[in-house]
């Protein structure tokens, strides 16, 4: 989940924001409501969302997938985007959270777009699988536990249908992912350090990663 680290000045950041499309008012109560957490600062960041919706948009996505759901920023952000048909498929394990996510979701009108999936994600990606769902998402969202990434990965390659999108938060760990890995380094540290080293060399995908947030990766499905 997104630890917020701003790369420009905190007056400039706000100014790109008030220029963009404005922040729904249901988004806007819920990341007052959840800044007010010890953990808020896992939240996606607000111009995160607003990268993302603005691709699903692009792309005419109907179908997302999202891997960490915690109290419903992107997933509500999203579930807006999408025409009336479309779909979210949410997947989380904390229901203090999710409880959260659940009542934005009804604020917002979308509840009936999104279906929450309360076990480990890696669980639920491979039932996705085995229920024969793969490439069928336009655009999925990993932003969960770091260890697992490279396994949420290959679910979500499989699951993205080609020239969809598979968007990976917090790669850059606040800046650690620089600094050598020590014996009392957290697991993420290691496995980010080797996922974003091996991305350029990944011929299923077109990578770009951008300096939005704690770091937004892009993936293209080719």
């Amino acid at each position: 989940m997104a630890t917020h680290k701003h790369n420009i000045d905190p007056q400039l950041a706000g100014y790109l924001n008030s220029i963009g499309e404005p922040e729904p008012p249901v988004l806007a109560a819920l990341r007052r409501r959840t800044a007010g957490h010890r953990l808020g600062r896992m939240a996606i960041a607000p111009e995160q969302a607003a990268l993302l919706t603005w691709l699903a948009r692009l792309i005419r996505a109907e179908h997302y997938l999202e891997v960490g759901v915690f109290t419903g920023y992107s997933s509500t952000a999203m579930a807006l985007a999408l025409p009336p048909e479309g779909t979210v498929t949410a997947c989380d394990i904390n229901v203090t959270f999710t409880d959260i996510a659940r009542e934005t979701w009804q604020a917002a009108g979308v509840a009936h777009k999104i279906t929450l999936h309360l076990q480990p994600a890696l669980l639920t990606l491979d039932d996705l699988i085995a229920e024969g769902r793969s490439g069928t998402y336009d655009i999925a969202l990993i932003d969960a536990d770091k260890p697992p990434t490279p396994q949420y990965f290959e679910r979500c390659l499989q699951l993205v249908r080609s020239g969809g999108i598979i968007a990976i938060d917090n790669v850059l760990l606040g800046g650690r992912v620089l600094q050598p890995v020590a014996a009392d380094s957290p697991p993420a540290h290691a496995v980010l350090q080797a996922f974003n080293r091996n991305l350029p060399h990944d011929n299923r995908i077109t990578p770009i990663t951008l300096p939005v947030g704690d770091g937004l990766t892009l993936l293209l499905k080719k």
